[in-house]
């Protein structure tokens, strides 16, 4: 009698609240030693491009080392850049690629990931209007723009100009 009253308050509850509420907010997925990727919302083995989906869909989501609890997120992420890369048409060139490198451990490397992100995030604003046929003018015209706005910016921090 006791269980059967509490399944009845269980499922009057899950009834009152639509089942996305009642799932964590951030998906996550557990990284084992032997280098498979286990989803915890859907209790199975995933693969890497199952993951890249999961970022296409804009689902949040954090990798978790098994054994440490470490967050690999970063390091998934750019094991799914590198396949890309290697696979068809690479996005960066090899001149692009050192000159990220080049600044690592150079005084600009805080400021230039924030550099990267507000540009790659102006591209992915003015690319939404593109899609739906709704921009006036050039768009191509307008991202130039954009990016040389923002790159004065960026120069205009450090007392430089181009």
């Amino acid at each position: 009698m006791y269980r059967f009253s509490w399944d009845v308050e269980v499922h009057a509850t899950m009834q009152k609240q639509p089942f996305k509420e009642s799932r964590t907010p951030q998906r996550v997925i557990k990284k084992y030693p032997n280098r498979r990727l286990y989803d915890t919302d859907t209790s199975s083995y995933i693969t890497l491009a199952e993951v890249k989906r999961l970022v296409m869909e804009s689902e949040p989501f954090v990798v978790r080392d098994v054994k440490t609890g470490e967050d690999l997120t970063r390091s998934i992420l750019l094991q799914i850049i590198l396949e890309e890369e290697a696979n068809g048409s690479p996005m960066f060139t090899t001149p692009v690629l050192a000159n990220i490198i080049r600044f690592y451990g150079h005084a600009m490397q805080g400021m230039m990931g924030g550099y990267l992100e507000n540009n790659i995030q102006a591209l992915m604003d003015m690319q939404a209007p593109m899609l739906k046929g709704v921009v006036s003018g050039n768009p191509f015209q307008q991202m130039q723009e954009q990016m040389q706005k923002q790159t004065e910016q960026f120069l205009g921090t450090f007392g430089l100009k181009r």
